[in-house]
């Protein structure tokens, strides 16, 4: 059993940047792929970016491909998303989400992958 916990979120201008937080409880998590998606008002929860467990492989949505970066620290149970050069499109609800692999350079992209999820963090991006 997992338990995500997400914090960072806020309100920033266009342009400006953010760094989400993810705290997990649990057991071997370094074992836990981690994923980040978000879910804007009256739109389908999409992919963000995700992180295998040994932090070396990573995948970011391709239209957040160099403004987005995602990390962990395995000591500390934490995974992070840095959000830079943000933009109103960017504004939504970020869930941090988690699932068990035995392969540590595994990273999914897909929502139904990931059994273990945040209550979300929300983010407001001003023009």
């Amino acid at each position: 059993q997992v338990q995500l916990v997400e914090s960072g979120g806020g309100l920033v201008q266009a342009g400006g940047s953010l760094r989400l937080a993810c705290a997990a409880s649990g057991r071997f998590f370094s074992s836990h792929v981690l994923g980040w998606f978000r879910q804007a008002p009256g739109k389908e929860r999409e992919f963000v970016a995700g992180i295998s467990g040994s932090g070396t492989r990573t995948a970011i949505e391709d239209s957040m491909k160099g403004r987005f970066t995602v990390s962990r620290d395995n000591a500390k149970n934490m995974v992070y998303l840095q959000m830079n050069t943000l933009t109103p499109e960017d504004t939504a609800v970020y869930y941090c989400a988690a699932r068990y692999s035995y392969n540590s350079y595994a990273v999914f992209i897909r929502r139904i992958d990931y059994g273990y999820w945040g209550q979300g963090t929300q983010v407001t991006v001003s023009s």
